[in-house]
């Protein structure tokens, strides 16, 4: 099947962050040898993304046309479909960004802006924002996986205070003191003095509190509370000692997920990711505000506005999976945006499952296992093996056919519909 048909492979570009996991070890670099060629994988790098889709930054690849898909599209326009000026999509963009991650060391403490402020920020800062969008995401576990996730509940925040005396002491008692005993309707807005207050807290300080918390869980001396925070501390501290961040331990959510299990995360969440491979949709944006836990560039007082001061338990960002209506092999991930859904399928070995034509192109990445895909449009297989990514283009119904070990995929698209 050749490129001029609306389903074709496409080549994924690598991204190699400090924080990724080492060599072999890596689920983005175990893909990255099937899909990329000329990929020679090294036991002494991270590999930390692999992205699908057409993000100025790292767009993927055409074989054969030496073009990049964003390229390409710009002069295909009819494979994207309907959502093209739904989300005033130009100049070939996909309104979605598909990645898997492998994450060996913690990301970022950060946010992603909602659409107004990414606009504001990539006019201010067009090198560090370098796009006006917004970055909701998803991210689909697929091997255990560790993470911070929106801001606690504000009772166990205030648990915290009790329990850990390093943690009550970075702030001024004023604003510890307000926090801990605000109404309901003021919560918010001392939940916000509170946290500014902590990342914006002297360094030395910081140090100097984080030593002694350091030294206290090495000697075995925490508090019934503070045992589930325990190693996440040490192994931060480990990863960027002395570094505010950590403190994000006792203020968001720890959330552990299985594979198959997923969070979302809006504009305005704090969040860091801490291990495990990672499937990650999100819309077309590199958007990242950053504010610990990261030796890049930080940017506390943009990151203090633009969070949602939210506090709710973790299972408010948790997804769900719900069948695909008509499939028998696949399930669908629904986040609260327009910009993707993701598809989960896992076909048996040498059985086939049928998907329906979308109004959006989509891009699918095989996770395991080999088989095809044809388009029901015009015939024709494509072979699929392992860490292959597959355009289909839009108002296209495809069949995938799995190969005697079975095949699984991951299949982003957007939709016009809530």
């Amino acid at each position: 099947m050749s490129t001029t048909s609306p389903v074709f492979l496409i080549v994924p570009t690598i991204q190699q962050y400090g924080w990724g996991k080492i060599g072999k070890s890596s689920k983005v670099a175990q893909l990255a040898e099937s899909a990329v060629p000329g990929f020679a994988l090294s036991e002494s790098i991270p590999y930390a993304e692999l992205w699908m889709g057409t993000h100025v930054k790292s767009p993927s690849g055409v074989p054969g046309f030496g073009v990049t898909l964003r390229d390409f599209l710009a002069g295909h326009p009819e494979l994207m479909g309907g959502v093209s000026s739904v989300f005033d999509t130009t100049g070939g963009n996909l309104p979605f960004l598909l990645k898997v991650l492998s994450i060996g060391k913690a990301l970022s403490i950060q946010v992603h802006p909602d659409k107004k402020t990414a606009e504001k920020l990539h006019a201010q800062q067009p090198s560090v924002y370098t796009d006006p969008n917004h970055k909701p995401e998803i991210a689909i576990a697929l091997t255990p996986f560790r993470g911070l996730c929106g801001f606690s509940p504000a009772s166990e925040i205030k648990a915290y205070l009790a329990a850990v005396p390093e943690f009550r002491a970075i702030a001024p008692d004023e604003v510890v003191r307000r926090f801990e005993g605000a109404s309901e309707q003021d919560e918010r807005a001392a939940l916000r003095d509170f946290f500014t207050d902590i990342m914006t807290a002297d360094a030395d300080r910081v140090k100097e509190e984080l030593s002694k918390l350091v030294s206290r869980y090495l000697e075995g001396r925490e508090t019934g509370i503070e045992h589930g925070v325990r190693d996440l501390v040490l192994a931060l501290n480990s990863q960027h000692p002395g570094d505010v961040g950590i403190f994000c331990a006792f203020m968001l959510n720890l959330v552990d997920l299985q594979p198959g299990e997923a969070i979302f995360l809006g504009a305005g969440e704090p969040h860091a990711y801490v291990s495990g491979d990672i499937i990650e949709c999100m819309a077309n944006s590199d958007n990242v505000i950053r504010a610990g836990l990261t030796p890049k560039p930080k940017d506390v007082p943009n990151l203090i506005d633009s969070l949602t001061y939210n506090a709710a338990k973790a299972d408010s960002h948790m997804v769900q999976p719900k069948p695909l209506p008509g499939s028998t092999y696949t399930t669908t991930y629904v986040p609260p945006v327009l910009d993707f859904r993701v598809l989960a399928v896992k076909i048996p070995e040498n059985s086939t499952e049928r998907h329906p034509s979308f109004d959006s192109a989509s891009i699918a990445i095989i996770t395991g296992g080999s088989g095809s895909v044809m388009s029901e449009n015009e015939g024709g297989d494509l072979a699929l093996s392992m860490g292959n990514a597959v355009f289909i283009g839009a108002n296209v119904s495809v069949s995938f056919r799995a190969g005697k070990e079975g095949m699984s995929l991951y299949r982003a698209y957007a939709t016009t519909c809530s």
